[in-house]
């Protein structure tokens, strides 16, 4: 087989997957607990917490939550097909790891996504994320901030290498919207065990 031959029978495969790869459905991995993550909450050492309700953030439209689009293949949550429900398993593990994860708390972390896109644009592709955290001990607000972080790489021609890792480099966003959240003071000591009460007469 001949040069020519050879790289256009490459190309012509290349081409072959990209085809099979457009229109269908990309669901994403099941988040795992990160080192950095988990060594942040155990040296931080707040009280144990519980996951409340995520969910799509009031205004934005219904689609940011089902999907994003990466030269016609869908990236999609495997959790209810929700990038939200994605999100809370992504701390659901990390806290679990972390042995702080507690159904019985009071002190409950819940969310709003905020931001989701990715594009596996030729040259650079682009990737963002951003939610709304809330913790609560009972009826009391404890923390309530939003936070977002990005994603920027080189980006293939070619599609079969590209939207992969557009799709993993969008996936990576969850576990470093986490790690945000986990550095933020304000949130650990959202997260610190409420003070007793003061016996009645002191």
């Amino acid at each position: 087989m001949t040069y020519k031959a050879f790289r256009g029978f490459g190309l012509a495969a290349a081409a072959a997957i990209v085809l099979q790869l457009t229109g269908c459905a990309m669901p994403m991995g099941a988040p795992q607990a990160s080192i950095d993550n988990t060594a942040k909450l155990r040296v931080a050492g707040p009280a144990r917490a519980n996951l409340g309700s995520f969910t799509l953030a009031p205004g934005q439209a219904a689609d940011m939550d089902k999907g994003v689009s990466l030269r016609g293949s869908q990236v999609q949550s495997p959790y209810n097909g929700s990038f939200a429900q994605y999100l809370k398993e992504t701390l659901r593990v990390e806290l679990d790891a972390a042995g702080l994860l507690d159904p019985a708390s009071q002190t409950v972390i819940s969310g709003t996504l905020t931001e989701s896109d990715a594009d596996a644009a030729i040259g650079q592709g682009t990737a963002k994320l951003g939610a709304r955290f809330v913790v609560t001990q009972g009826q009391t607000v404890k923390y309530d901030r939003t936070l977002r972080t990005d994603a920027s790489w080189e980006s293939s021609f070619v599609g079969a290498v590209a939207i992969p890792l557009a799709a993993g480099q969008y996936q990576g966003l969850y576990r470093k919207l986490a790690g945000q959240l986990f550095d933020d003071p304000a949130f650990l000591q959202a997260l610190a065990n409420p003070a007793p009460a003061a016996a009645a007469g002191q």
